[in-house]
């Protein structure tokens, strides 16, 4: 880890075609950096193609010849929905791929500016204990050491909000989620935000992917 990132730890539309797509757009990958992977990496042109009539370069041209660049994200997303007829996700993915790709944001980085990065993990056990390893001071530090976690909300079995504050005493902001698969498997899913930049954004990703490893090891081992 580097940077402010001192936890080390241990151990409608046309939108109906699938959202994953392929890699291997036609957008350029210099810049999707260690922060991720630029949405046109994640998306294919063929893919969107197939979703919204137009594949990454028809997008960049027409959003180009509309003045998309002196215009905020919102509106991109609305102009692409309302004059080009793609709705919900296809529209969003649109507007991030062409300010990526023409950078007005960069990865990891959302709408507003801020620096934010996600991990999930499936785990074998219920939301409750799940829900519980970030709560409880002494469960929690068998899989998060050297972290500071002051909670904000907690619903039990549901969520948390709670402010992060990592081992050079920087501080930031995480929310967790739970989505019940079966009698005892559950998905967690962690976003954390108000980081400092593209290379916290990098780090933090590999750090929660790490580290929800270790809490799938520890939860599922304590069944």
């Amino acid at each position: 880890m580097s940077g402010r990132t001192g936890a080390t730890g241990n151990g409608g539309g046309r939108g109906g075609a699938d959202r994953q797509g392929h890699a291997g757009s036609s957008g350029s990958a210099d810049s999707a950096g260690s922060a991720g992977k630029r949405i046109t990496e994640k998306l294919s042109s063929d893919a969107l193609r197939e979703a919204t009539g137009k594949d990454w370069p028809q997008w960049f041209a027409a959003l180009d010849a509309w003045g998309a660049t002196s215009r905020n994200h919102t509106e991109i997303a609305r102009h692409v929905r309302e004059e080009h007829g793609v709705d919900g996700w296809y529209a969003q993915s649109v507007a991030v791929g062409y300010e990526q790709e023409r950078g007005l944001r960069e990865v990891g980085q959302s709408s507003t500016g801020e620096w934010r990065t996600s991990g999930s993990k499936t785990i074998d056990a219920s939301a409750a204990r799940v829900i519980e390893a970030f709560t409880d001071d002494a469960v929690r530090r068998r899989w998060l050491p050297d972290a500071e976690i002051s909670l904000r909300t907690h619903r039990p079995a549901k969520s948390v909000t709670a402010d992060f504050k990592d081992a050079t005493g920087a501080t930031s902001r995480l929310s967790v989620g739970v989505t019940v698969k079966g009698p005892a498997k559950t998905l967690v899913g962690v976003r954390h935000e108000k980081l400092a930049d593209a290379a916290e954004v990098a780090a933090y990703k590999a750090f929660w992917r790490e580290r929800l490893a270790e809490l799938k090891s520890l939860l599922e081992s304590a069944e």
